[in-house]
Order: C-alpha cells, then sequence, then structure tokens
C-alpha cells in the first residue's frame, strides 16, 4: 500500500489498547502520583527510590552533577531528597523513566530528541522562575512534553513517515499539521498519556496546551513557559542565527508572562550551561 494510503491512527485507537502502552517503571508512577499528597511522607519515598540499586545510583550521580552545584557530596538517597526536595527527585526520576519507556521507537532520532527535551525543560524552568511560575512543575512538563511524538511514532511509525517527510518533529508548526492531518497533535496524544499514567490533571493540561498555548480554552503559565522554553532549544541544537531566532520568538506568548526578547537574550545562559550534568538522566 503505499505511504500516502496509509490509515491514519486516531487518538483514541492510540490509547484504547492499555496493553500496548508504553511502560514506564512502578516507582516513577508512584512519585508522580504523590505530586497531588499533601502528606507524602519522606520515608516511603526514600524507600521507595532505595528499593531500586541502579535508580539510586544514577539519582546520586545527578545529585552530584554539575547542574546543582552543591558544596559537599550527597552520599544517599535521603541526603538527595533533603537537598533537592520532592518535586526535583521526581522530575529525575520521570525523566529517567520516560527514556526508558520509548528507548525502541523507530522513525526517530532519539539521542537529537532527548538532547531536544532536555534543552526545553532546563530553559523552561529558567523562564519559569523569570516570569514568577511554579519552575519545578514547568521542568515536570518540559520533559513530558514530547512524549506524544514518541507515541505517535512507536505506535504508528509507517503513518508518520510521510508527515515527517514534509515536516521535521522538532519544527514549531508540526502541531498544526498534524492538527490539518490527524484530527489531533502530539500534545494530545502527551495529555492522555498522562491521564493513563495517572498523573495529575494539571499537567495532562499543560501538555494539551504546549504546542499551540493561545488556543485553548483557558491560557496556561506552565504551557506557556514550556512553548518558549522549545523555541530556545530548536534555536540552540539548531545554532540559528541570531535574525532567524528572533523572526521564530513567540513574541504574544511571552508578553502573557511578562517577557521580551530582548530581556531573554540579554539575561539567559547557553543551554549546555543549563543542562550541565543532567544528560545522564536520560542515558
Amino acid at each position: 500500500m503505499p505511504a500516502s494510503k496509509l490509515p491514519m491512527p486516531t487518538l483514541r485507537g492510540l490509547l484504547d489498547q492499555p496493553h500496548k502502552l508504553p511502560t514506564i517503571p512502578k516507582v516513577a508512577q508512584e512519585l508522580m502520583r504523590s505530586f497531588s499528597d499533601e502528606d507524602v511522607s519522606f520515608a516511603a519515598v526514600a524507600a521507595q527510590i532505595s528499593a531500586d540499586p541502579v535508580l539510586s545510583a544514577k539519582l546520586l550521580r545527578l545529585a552530584n552533577s554539575a547542574y546543582f552545584h552543591f558544596s559537599r557530596t550527597i552520599g544517599s538517597v535521603d541526603d538527595a531528597l533533603r537537598m533537592l526536595g520532592f518535586v526535583m527527585v521526581r522530575n529525575l526520576v520521570l525523566g529517567n523513566g520516560l527514556a526508558a519507556a520509548f528507548r525502541n521507537t523507530r522513525g526517530m532520532d532519539l539521542r537529537e530528541f532527548w538532547h531536544y527535551n532536555l534543552y526545553t525543560a532546563c530553559a523552561a524552568r529558567w523562564l519559569a522562575a523569570e516570569a514568577g511560575v511554579q519552575a519545578d512543575t514547568v521542568f515536570t512538563v518540559g520533559l513530558m512534553h514530547g512524549i506524544g511524538q514518541l507515541h505517535l511514532h512507536a505506535a504508528a511509525a509507517e503513518a508518520m513517515a510521510p508527515l515527517d517527510r514534509r515536516m521535521d518533529v522538532l519544527e514549531a508548526g508540526r502541531a498544526a499539521l498534524e492538527r490539518q492531518e490527524l484530527g489531533f497533535h502530539h500534545g494530545d496524544v502527551a495529555a492522555e498519556l498522562a491521564r493513563c499514567w495517572h498523573f495529575p490533571e494539571p499537567i495532562a493540561f499543560a501538555l494539551r496546551q504546549v504546542p499551540l498555548p493561545l488556543e485553548g480554552r483557558e491560557f496556561s503559565d506552565t504551557a506557556a513557559c514550556v512553548h518558549l522554553g522549545a523555541w530556545r532549544a530548536r534555536a540552540e541544537l539548531r545554532a540559528t542565527a541570531p535574525e532567524e531566532r528572533a523572526a521564530a520568538f513567540p513574541e504574544v506568548v511571552a508578553r502573557r508572562l511578562g517577557l521580551s526578547l530582548q530581556g531573554i537574550d540579554a539575561r539567559m545562559p547557553v543551554l549546555t550551561e543549563l543542562t550541565e550534568g543532567l544528560q545522564a538522566m536520560l542515558e
């Protein structure tokens, strides 16, 4: 059958067979469910992580990375929790779990994709701090915002190939193309995956809004920060010239957050600095 005649996937079809959904490690799911639990136990979280020796070792490696700039060595999971806080530990565990869940996705350059994803999350976290938005939640959504693309390619790689030839998956216009051809976009898929994994509703809502943050029923500051972070990540990953980066700047989105291109260019560190040490999370 010619590629152009391949049946296009539906949103329901991508998600109505639970046994075919990507599986993230149980500890990551449990930690993410604790987002909404104000009485979450420090000891319980430490025990969940400590029960997985590989995850514990990776968390300690990340806690001691250049990203966090701690003046002393973090030697235990308990120390990591105290120094990093619950939310950042959840984020680190989540990033590792997502990379593992989609390790064999076809039709995508996974190394480039996760590089871009990490750039987006760290840039979005910096932008959130500038805009007065909850930065750790923005980092969570930044890490997760591309999972819809991954699942589309994992579940329907042949159907995605014609779209990939027309436009790269990382381009800003990709969501509009998907909606035109499929009737939904990768943000919709990401939101539904988050619900399948029982992540908090505010995260699912923000994931749906990230690709087109001005079109939702209400404006999400979290989604807007990630949208801007993705713009900055694409520019740095592709070494875009300053004038091209400026032309692609989502000015209306930035203005809603009280940010400007001039301020971002003047103050934001290069993304290799913002992400230094965190690459191990996605290995």
